[in-house]
């Protein structure tokens, strides 16, 4: 059962990752109406000629991110250090109602899985701040507003190659959030496979509520007219 349940847990992951992705194409959700933001968002900085609001707000974004790349690394510290304190932690567990039974290998197992979803989530939140460090240096070489040698079509296209490496990153963000999220339904496993199982699914329930149908996203839309049941733009 619990290599079924963490097989279950890998398709489940993988799988919610690739449907959301292709829905995001034909459906609003909380990553496709951020981005129009995005862009309108550098299409209104290459027509200010004071840069540093837009500077401050990238600024607080990746400062949020550090924080969670952070919490990963003491995270991990605090997992390495459960191994080691395998055989006290599976009396511990073996003590809690309606646990299963647990061997001291099948505790190193579990704790190994969770170790390899927070160097997941490390590596994307880092990959995160490297992509807005990024958007930092397009910024920064954006075209000032009075230089009459750019037209308008190539501001145009300088935004939206602003407003995709913003995206980028904030993609990278997204996946960093969901490995947490994740990590939560393992806690589950450590008592019973089947609670571990019912964990990853709420899960995905919870994720695709608030990325397609959450009270957020139906405001963020409304303030540009649209609504849920709109396809998406092409």
């Amino acid at each position: 059962m619990d290599f079924a349940s963490l097989a279950g847990f890998c398709l489940t992951w993988a799988g919610y990752t690739v449907f959301a992705r292709k829905k995001a194409k034909t459906a609003w959700c909380l990553a496709s109406s951020m981005q129009w933001y995005r862009v309108e968002w550098m299409l209104r900085m290459l027509e200010r000629d004071m840069r540093m609001p837009d500077a401050a707000i990238l600024s607080n974004l990746e400062r949020v991110i550090g924080f969670f790349a952070s919490t990963s690394i003491l995270i991990l510290a605090g997992l390495v250090t459960a191994l080691s304190a395998n055989s006290a932690a599976v009396e511990v567990l073996s003590t809690l109602p309606f646990a299963e039974g647990t061997t001291v290998e099948q505790f190193e197992l579990k704790v190994f899985v969770l170790i390899l979803i927070y160097i997941f989530a490390f590596f994307n939140f880092t990959w995160s701040l490297r992509q807005y460090s990024f958007a930092n240096v397009l910024l920064g070489a954006a075209p000032a507003v009075d230089e009459d040698d750019v037209s308008r079509d190539e501001r145009r296209r300088y935004a939206i190659s602003a407003a995709k490496v913003i995206d980028q990153a904030g993609h990278s963000y997204n996946y960093g959030l969901r490995s947490f999220y994740f990590s939560m339904a393992v806690m589950g496993w450590f008592i019973h496979p089947l609670l571990f199982v019912v964990g990853y699914l709420l899960v995905v329930l919870v994720l695709y509520l608030r990325e397609f149908r959450s009270r957020t996203l139906q405001v963020i839309l409304a303030a540009e007219g649209r609504s849920l049941d709109q396809a998406r733009d092409k």
